[in-house]
């Protein structure tokens, strides 16, 4: 069989027609490689393309189906992988022009899990320099564009994995999140995106260096997906344990069933910080959504949300800055350069006394914010409190960046607590995507994507491009 339209069908869709042979593993491939070829030159989501590597891993999934084999959840499914992570033969160059030649000697674990579920590795996606941007771009690979509107950021650090998603070059990119580089970009780009649970997903580095404290606290893996179910999919994979990640926790994938009606909590301007118009409008949509769903929803803020979002900076700058800001200065190209500039401004060092003093406090909030999810457990809030950014605009001027960081509030609450969540699409408003963020006690995904599946079902999301 050869379906043109293969690139457009779902991760689900897919591995249920290649486990039942009624299409082959290369057939998608191929389908998957020709969009890519045809998409990725304007966008520049994929800066590596593993297209002979892809066909054979192909080639092999055709024939181990064809003996009879047992096969994983994924088996003969296109996925991407983000270039700072570690994946075997290939550079974690981070968008880094000085790492350009740091080629992985071994699989990252979440690479290896998505490899063994059966998943085939069609390329590697951008980020911007380090990592550590809501826009994608960098000295060593250029921009990545929005497929929806070039003008504005397809979000970061998961920008090319968000793309390669939104343009139909895979339906499932991995990513990375510690500040919303997986639920930013997935936002940016009418995308689901799930951030897991704190110690849900193994991973490790094996070519890099000890990670930075908050990074250990706060950064998790997880996937970028057209569809809940996918997202669903790819989680599944994802959290097989591994021993080289000290943190995994082999947490059940569905939790006990809540009580009924389910409670969630609605949070349109999260802190009173200000939110656009049209970001409050599809958040109390999909409160209305999750109402005719059977949901019992009320407008509640959970406690002191504010005052979670502002530990993240007392908790990772200080380190951000000790660990990574010497190589950005050196390597990192003008935009982290300004960037870290701003940061500096924002965020004098709070020394170590001032890290302690915010870990103590992450104790106290996060013991509430169980409280919180004992009576309401789910949270409905924005992912920004703005679309999508023009490109750039954080390196416009200090006001820019205090623009930005104040919109991303309800990015930053969610890894200071290690809580799962997922960003789904509402719909499109001025040309650009919408969604909501709906987030939940630790290790219950399954609540959190079962309400993002009743969002979606309502939302009838489509591709930016034909």
């Amino acid at each position: 069989m050869t379906d043109d339209a293969l690139w457009r069908r779902d991760a689900v869709k897919l591995a249920s027609m290649i486990r039942h042979r009624r299409v082959s593993s290369r057939e998608v491939v191929e389908s998957h490689l020709q969009r890519l070829q045809e998409v990725n030159p304007t966008f520049n989501a994929v800066v590596l393309v593993l297209a002979e590597q892809a066909l054979e891993a192909a080639d092999r999934a055709d024939e181990a189906l064809a003996r009879g084999e047992d096969t994983g959840i994924l088996h003969g499914v296109p996925i991407t992988t983000k270039v700072n992570t570690d994946q075997a033969g290939c550079p974690s160059d981070n968008g880094v022009p000085a790492l350009r030649d740091k080629v992985a000697e071994r699989d990252n674990p979440v690479v290896a899990n998505l490899k063994k579920a059966g998943a085939i590795v069609l390329g590697r996606t951008n980020t911007p320099a380090y990592s550590m941007r809501w826009f994608t771009d960098n000295e060593l690979h250029g921009a990545t564009l929005n497929p929806w509107d070039a003008s504005f950021t397809p979000g970061g650090s998961s920008g090319g994995a968000a793309v390669s998603v939104a343009a139909g070059m895979a339906p499932i990119g991995q990513g990375n999140d510690i500040a919303g580089s997986v639920r930013y970009p997935a936002y940016c780009c009418g995308l689901v995106g799930l951030r897991p649970s704190y110690g849900r997903v193994p991973t490790f580095n094996p070519s890099g260096a000890a990670r930075p404290i908050s990074a250990q606290l706060m950064s998790v893996q997880g996937p970028l997906t057209r569809r809940v179910r996918d997202a669903r999919l790819a989680l599944a994979a994802m959290a097989a344990g591994d021993p080289n990640d000290a943190k995994w926790v082999g947490m059940p994938l569905e939790g006990p069933a809540p009580a009924k009606p389910l409670k969630v909590a609605l949070v349109d301007n999260p802190a009173g910080r200000g939110v656009l118009p049209q970001v409050k409008d599809t958040v109390r949509r999909a409160g209305r959504w999750l109402q005719e769903a059977g949901c019992v929803v009320e407008e509640v803020e959970p406690p002191e949300l504010g005052a979670v979002a502002d530990l993240w900076p007392k908790l990772a700058m200080d380190d951000f800055i000790r660990t990574l800001e010497p190589g950005m200065v050196e390597h990192g190209g003008e935009g982290i350069r300004k960037a870290v500039g701003f940061w500096r401004q924002a965020f004098p060092p709070a020394g170590a006394e001032g890290v302690l003093a915010a870990l103590t406090e992450r104790d106290r909030l996060a013991r509430l914010w169980q409280l919180f999810f004992a009576e309401y457990p789910l949270i409905l809030m924005p992912v920004s409190g703005e679309q999508a950014f023009p490109v750039g605009l954080d390196l416009e001027s200090f006001a820019a960046f205090e623009r930005i960081w104040t919109a991303q509030l309800p990015q930053l609450a969610v890894p200071v607590l290690g809580l799962p969540a997922v960003s789904v699409p509402t719909g499109v408003e001025r040309g650009l995507p919408l969604g909501v963020q709906i987030a939940g006690p630790r290790y219950r995904e399954d609540l959190c994507l079962a309400a993002a599946e009743w969002v979606e079902a309502r939302a009838d999301m489509v591709l930016p491009v034909g």
